[in-house]
């Protein structure tokens, strides 16, 4: 595993991404920022049915100290409650309508 990371952080292209064995759990490629040279990230990206991302971009995580930070956030009993006053008073989601195909 750490030689493929290593590799993947070598030659992989900037903002690609690498799947992993658990779904929804990608290793982003960061471009270099500044003086900081390229890093590898974790990405958290809900996946649809067939495993491609449900969002352009998930949640990046540089490090074990940011999950943790990230992990105590999730931990607020009011976090929930808050999800689903949003869900009630966002509009739908409109579903495209599939046209109607002519055969020819």
């Amino acid at each position: 595993m750490e030689e493929k990371l290593s590799q993947f952080l070598k030659s992989g292209s900037d903002w690609s991404r690498m799947k992993t064995s658990i779904p929804g759990v990608f290793v982003l490629k960061m471009p270099p920022f500044k003086s900081s040279p390229s890093r590898l990230a974790v990405e958290l990206n809900p996946v649809d049915e067939s495993g491609v991302p449900t969002k352009k971009r998930g949640l990046s995580i540089r490090s074990a100290k940011e999950l943790e930070r990230y992990k105590a956030l999730f931990q607020f009993d009011k976090l929930v409650p808050l999800l689903r006053t949003i869900d009630a008073l966002n509009p739908s989601a409109v579903k495209r309508e599939t046209r109607e195909v002519i055969e020819l």
